[in-house]
């Protein structure tokens, strides 16, 4: 009798265990949350992380070597197109171009002096031929001596002679100030290279010397970028880099402002791809340019490629692999049941689908449940 008591009340303890074991352990292992597809709008996007940069980053450089005098613009200041941006030690170059500039005043003034002289001459050769005339008029009238008449035909011939050779002074002292000219201008513009100014309208991002450093021809000062030409230079994988063309919108995130969203447009892909990371560049432009700026902060991009209509939409986290095919895990009679699905697009977040209806449970799987196994019973 004793012995059956505690047979029942063996068999009466493992009962209770197993009802606690059912609703405390195996209920929860089999129950799962579930979540139906949708049906919408699905905006593909790419991701890409990259730079700040920019298409037209001009270099201000020393036209000439020398000594930098003064330095009147720095980091993070705005410069107009024609801004005096810096002066070179241009050492005896004004002495030399005012000696310059003599010499054409000089050349000038005897060139004006010969002008006079001729007029003088031509004067002198009109009397002097009326004289010549009268006297070959008179010697073959046999009133003039042929003494006189050889005077008269010598002066005129002498007035001829100092015209020619005052007109050859002319010529000369013609080319004496184009030379004397051409030397001004040339001091000019090599005295011009000792005054640099800003090419554009721009922003200078860098300053690259110091004032009274000696610096070599085409060493930087500055550089100033465009700001019409900043833009993001993102670095998209090969796999997705496809998919986007020039002219599609995106938006994006500076590292300095996480929290603030810009919006943008690609303007330029990069025909040749990084052969070790396998990643090409895509350069996305501002629609309105953040002030200030800074070349080379990181920056995050979401490119929107491709808009969807109408189509079925699952959570990209639901998306799981069975038997080497990609799907979901569904509600079907109480059982687990794998659904392959066929993928037409996806972003970040979602994905269109054919395969499963709006009407489906979809099981979301969970650590704290058992893994899912094709005909379970699930919860």
């Amino acid at each position: 009798m004793i012995p059956s008591k505690k047979y029942l009340i063996t068999l009466l303890v493992l009962v209770i265990l197993g009802i606690i074991f059912y609703q405390k352990v195996y209920i929860p292992k089999t129950t799962y949350e579930t979540l139906s597809p949708t049906k919408g709008v699905l905006q593909v996007k790419v991701f890409g992380i990259g730079n700040v940069g920019a298409k037209d980053i001009y270099p201000i450089n020393a036209q000439t070597g020398g000594r930098v005098l003064s330095i009147l613009s720095d980091e993070g200041k705005w410069v107009k197109k024609g801004d005096l941006l810096a002066r070179m030690d241009s050492v005896d170059l004004p002495e030399l171009l005012e000696e310059a500039k003599v010499a054409v005043e000089k050349a000038t003034l005897e060139r004006k002096a010969l002008d006079q002289e001729l007029q003088s001459l031509m004067a002198q050769k009109n009397l002097a031929l009326m004289t010549y005339k009268r006297y070959a008029k008179l010697q073959k009238q046999a009133f003039a001596s042929k003494a006189e008449y050889d005077k008269a035909k010598a002066d005129f011939d002498a007035i001829k002679a100092q015209i020619e050779a005052t007109q050859a002074r002319i010529k000369s002292a013609d080319s004496e100030i184009k030379r004397a000219q051409k030397g001004v201008k040339a001091l000019q513009v090599k005295l011009s290279r000792y005054a640099i100014y800003a090419p554009i309208d721009g922003y200078v991002i860098s300053k690259d010397a110091e004032v009274h450093q000696t610096l070599l021809p085409s060493q930087s000062i500055l550089k100033i970028v465009d700001p019409q030409t900043v833009w993001i230079k993102a670095y998209i994988d090969e796999k997705l880099s496809g998919q986007i063309a020039i002219g599609e919108k995106a938006t994006i995130t500076l590292r300095s402002q996480p929290n603030k969203k810009f919006r943008g447009v690609v303007k330029r892909i990069v025909a040749q791809s990084d052969a070790v990371t396998q990643e090409r560049e895509v350069d996305v432009a501002f629609d309105k340019l953040p002030i200030p700026f800074y070349i080379n902060e990181q920056a995050e991009v979401l490119i929107e490629t491709k808009t969807y209509h109408d189509v079925v939409k699952i959570p990209a986290k639901v998306l799981t692999y069975h038997a080497q095919k990609a799907g979901v895990w569904i509600r079907k009679e109480d059982k687990a049941h794998f659904q392959p699905l066929s993928i037409i697009a996806q972003n970040d977040e979602e994905l269109a689908v054919e395969g499963v209806s709006i009407k489906s449970e979809i099981l979301l799987e969970s650590p704290k449940n058992k893994s899912l196994k094709e005909g379970m019973k699930i919860h």
